[in-house]
């Protein structure tokens, strides 16, 4: 697929984004829910390594295709790595999925009632290297805690220049203002969020378009106006804690957007299983999650 085919079948939207990208600090976690305990890695080489075994697996089996996965959303140490002999970007590609990498390097701490994306250096760097691997696009991630109209217009600024430096490098990105699913205020907090993403996307120029990832709202069909924006070319949604269930009757319910989940679509895997009983496991997920994006 070349880069045209693949804003084409995002734009679409017959199917969802899997996010593959835990990094180091949720790593351990990810790894636990697998069923591979802390005492099976020494070190974070070790610990990587096996994170990329199951990655690998998920991508390798017969379940993950671009029937009904539009991309994948991998950690950096993962676009580095090979599966099946190929380079990450590649052996998704050669099964259709578009693949994205993670950009942002963890968040500050809370100021404002939001949580703004550490300092990245090197970005343009990694940029670089990863368009050269035929990575599509990227993600970054913020967190929104609660409906604080400074710290909502500063960590929607900073996620559209994150944008603009990504487009630049003829990449997609994707936009990630998280708001904590329990916050007391999300109804309202979203609507400030929605309100300074618009302002972003009026401001940005003509044919330009970025994809934005924010928790399935409190309402639904509250962010139908940015779906339906000519900038945006598509608006996928996090689980953010919701169990797999929960999250695809919510999204559901949200016309248009189409989710990016990592939890609710690795939960049930276990790296006991036999191959037969994993991509089972990975198929019942991945057709759920799908059937979910394309109700609305």
């Amino acid at each position: 697929m070349n880069t045209d085919q693949i804003t084409q079948k995002i734009a679409a939207g017959q199917g969802f984004i899997a996010a593959l990208d835990q990094s180091g600090g949720s790593t351990p976690k990810a790894l636990r829910a697998y069923g591979v305990d802390d005492d099976e890695w020494n070190g974070d080489d070790e610990m990587f390594a096996k994170i990329h075994e199951m990655r690998s697996r998920i991508i390798s089996s017969p379940a993950f295709t671009g029937d009904k996965i539009l991309g994948a959303i991998l950690f950096e140490k993962t676009m580095d790595g090979e599966v099946g002999g190929k380079p990450t970007p590649t052996a998704l590609l050669d099964k259709g999925v578009a693949p994205f990498i993670k950009i942002d390097k963890g968040l500050e701490d809370e100021a404002s009632g939001v949580q703004l994306m550490k300092p990245m250096p090197d970005l343009d760097a990694l940029l670089t290297r990863a368009k050269m691997l035929g990575v599509y696009g990227t993600k970054e991630r913020s967190v929104i805690n609660s409906a604080n109209p400074e710290g909502i217009a500063a960590i929607v600024a900073q996620q559209f220049a994150v944008g603009e430096q990504v487009i630049a490098h003829g990449m997609m990105p994707i936009l990630e203002p998280e708001y904590t699913i329990t916050a007391d205020d999300r109804e309202a907090g979203e609507d400030i969020l929605k309100a300074e993403i618009l302002k972003q996307l009026d401001a940005m120029d003509d044919g330009k378009q970025v994809m934005l990832k924010l928790s399935i709202p409190a309402r639904a069909n509250q962010y139908k106006e940015l779906v339906d924006h000519p900038k945006v070319l598509k608006v996928v949604a996090l689980s953010g804690g919701f169990t797999r269930d929960e999250a695809c009757a919510e999204l559901a319910k949200n016309t248009g957007m189409i989710a990016s989940f990592s939890r609710a679509l690795l939960g049930d895997l276990r790296a006991q299983m036999s191959d037969a009983e994993f991509d089972a496991a990975l198929g019942e997920a991945i057709g759920s999650i799908c059937d979910a994006s394309i109700a609305g």
